[in-house]
């Protein structure tokens, strides 16, 4: 059973509110579960999980490293789009300073598609990187004049 095109559409605005509210903050707080289905589908260039435990688990490993591992760091949206009828874009940016003795600071831009069902819950997040996970895990290293 669907639901009507302006509940349908009321919950596009209403994911699409709830990801400018958690995405800035992903790194410090937990994300709000309430938009997505429980058999949600998360993929990126490193990573592949089903469900709403894994996808929890995800979000809690990046406030764990991002605390572990970094003095800084941050993910800037810098637009959400309905691209589609059952289609959300998000573009963003990842930057931050290691807890390194050289400061290493990473960056990376990224877009993130979340399609959404009839029942307008999102089912599936993928993310897609500018570069490698092998070029971003790189500027971790010390630069050559620092070294």
């Amino acid at each position: 059973m669907s639901i009507s095109q302006t509940n349908y559409q009321n919950r596009v605005e209403t994911a699409i509110a709830q990801l400018y509210e958690d995405l800035p903050t992903l790194f410090k707080k937990d994300i709000s579960y309430d938009i997505y289905r429980s058999d949600i589908l998360f993929k990126d260039p490193v990573n592949q999980f089903q469900g709403k435990l894994n996808y929890r688990i995800v979000f809690w490993t990046l406030r764990f490293h991002a605390r572990l591992f970094f003095t800084e760091i941050y993910f800037d949206v810098h637009d959400i789009q309905d691209t589609a009828i059952d289609i959300i874009k998000v573009w963003w940016t990842v930057r931050g300073r290691l807890r390194t003795p050289w400061k290493a600071e990473i960056f990376f831009n990224g877009d993130s598609t979340y399609k959404l069902d009839k029942e307008g819950l999102i089912y599936s997040h993928q993310d897609n990187w500018d570069r490698t996970p092998k070029t971003i895990l790189k500027q971790f290293l010390p630069s050559k004049e620092q070294s």
